[in-house]
């Protein structure tokens, strides 16, 4: 029997095992979750809104027990508490605005005609989730894909491997049917397979671009609906008249918040010429004062990566910036804890160029590289410089200028005075190699259902 297995980066054991179903068990329960979805679909909207939200109330019950699991599994560190602040914002708002993202769009109700556009579900939605938010990012979809209709198999990464069976657990415990929210366990040849057999209506996934790629072949000719959400080198630039406490405060923590390992976390940093030694000078005395360790105890900032060859990636990056000239700004005895392991000292980098693959690849770790640039044409330049475009944050007082910076930007969402959040209310989207499709919002919910169009003339 073939397992997977979670390694918990806090001391190398093996945290939790579950054996990988075999295609044979994929089929069948491909097969009840397709049985089940026409009942679960002609319940009232109301009705299954109201059981998505016991189900995440539920969810929220164990958050003693997930922050510790999240600990073991993926590093972070348990004085943030979890993720159920965000999980909870996110499901919560996008079982308010259900009604109205679902309701048909009337184009004519008269004597003679009704015509209209009803939003009815895909059918099966496939969630492929990632470890570095595991529950926030599975929430994105499995909320608004069950209320609008769907079913849903949910497959988790195997460093996070406990994720699935928690939320499947807190949704069947308030009387979700065990045959609309089903979690899986699967090997990357088995996931392909299923998809290239045609056997979702809608596949979302979020991880790497590598990753994202392989969905693509394997959905190739099925005709199957993508969302992919996938890498990011999201950057910051700070104008000349930006608060900089405040920017200093919210880019640096952006940057080392989960060790780095943030979809949309802040990997490069632009300062103009007047605040760039202030801002650097701020910078390094935050990440400094840092405590680097076990994330099981309460003074911890920042525990391990996720895994020891993530860790080995950044130090592979750092190094190369280093021989390439790049500073090096933090004393790595702050952090006897860096063990060459998992655990990895923050670091932050000046004299960077975009000639090194840490100011353009995305890193994943808590590690980034500060740049003085002269003006706003020089600054949307080097943010542009890359191929990804998930987010951008910009840092002044001038609503006007923001605007005009962002509208140049090749992003999916551009921030003013604010970094690394996702706003339920906006589309969680990206452009180049971020991928395609989107989440949340309005638009999240026109994702994951399908336009049908009725003309019916009257006699």
């Amino acid at each position: 029997m073939t397992t997977l297995k979670c390694t918990s980066p806090v001391d190398g054991s093996v945290f939790a095992e579950r054996p990988i179903a075999t295609t044979k068990q994929a089929a069948d329960l491909i097969a009840k979750a397709r049985a089940a979805q026409p009942d679960w679909a002609a319940r009232p909207i109301q009705e299954r809104i109201d059981m998505v939200r016991a189900g995440i109330k539920r969810l929220g019950e164990m958050n003693d027990d997930v922050v510790l699991e999240l600990a073991q599994m993926m590093g972070r560190p348990v004085r943030y508490g979890g993720e159920f602040k965000g999980v909870n914002e996110r499901a919560n708002h996008m079982a308010d605005i259900a009604v109205q993202a679902l309701e048909p769009i009337i184009v004519e109700h008269s004597d003679a005609f009704e015509r209209r556009i009803e939003r009815v579900p895909h059918g099966l939605v496939f969630v492929i989730a990632p470890w570095n938010y595991p529950y926030m990012t599975a929430v994105n979809t499995v909320v608004p894909a069950l209320i609008s209709g769907n079913t849903v198999m949910l497959k988790h990464a195997s460093q996070t491997v406990l994720v699935g069976e928690r939320m499947v657990q807190a949704f069947t415990d308030v009387g979700i049917p065990k045959d609309v929210f089903i979690n899986i366990f699967l090997d990357h040849d088995t996931t392909s397979s299923l998809i290239n057999a045609n056997n979702f209506d809608f596949v979302n996934f979020t991880g790497s671009v590598g990753g994202g790629q392989a969905i693509e072949r394997a959905a190739a000719g099925t005709f199957t609906g993508l969302g992919l959400e996938l890498g990011g080198k999201d950057p910051g630039y700070v104008m000349e008249d930006a608060n900089v406490e405040d920017a200093v405060e919210t880019l640096i923590d952006g940057a080392m918040f989960n060790s780095g390992q943030s979809c949309c976390g802040i990997e490069r940093i632009y300062v103009v010429a007047d605040l760039y030694e202030n801002f650097v000078e701020k910078a390094v005395k935050i990440v400094s004062n840092y405590t680097l360790g076990n994330p099981l105890n309460k003074e911890t900032d920042i525990g391990p990566m996720a895994h020891e060859r993530f860790a080995n990636i950044v130090r592979a990056q750092i190094a190369d910036a280093i021989t390439q000239g790049a500073t090096p700004m933090i004393d790595k005895s702050h952090f006897p804890q860096d063990d060459g392991g998992a655990y990895l000292a923050p670091q932050i980098l000046t004299n960077v160029t975009h000639d090194m693959t840490i100011m353009h690849e995305e890193t994943f770790g808590p590690v980034v590289g500060i740049m003085k640039v002269k003006d706003d044409a020089t600054a949307t330049k080097l943010m542009n410089d890359c191929d990804y475009g998930l987010t951008a944050s910009l840092w002044t007082n001038d609503v006007e200028r923001a605007n005009r910076i962002g509208r140049q930007l090749q992003t999916g969402t551009v921030f003013m005075n604010r970094a690394d959040y996702v706003d339920p209310g906006l589309c969680w989207t990206g452009c180049k190699g971020t991928g395609r499709g989107g989440a949340l919002s309005i638009i999240g919910y026109h994702n994951l259902t399908r336009p049908k169009s009725y003309h019916l003339k009257k006699a």
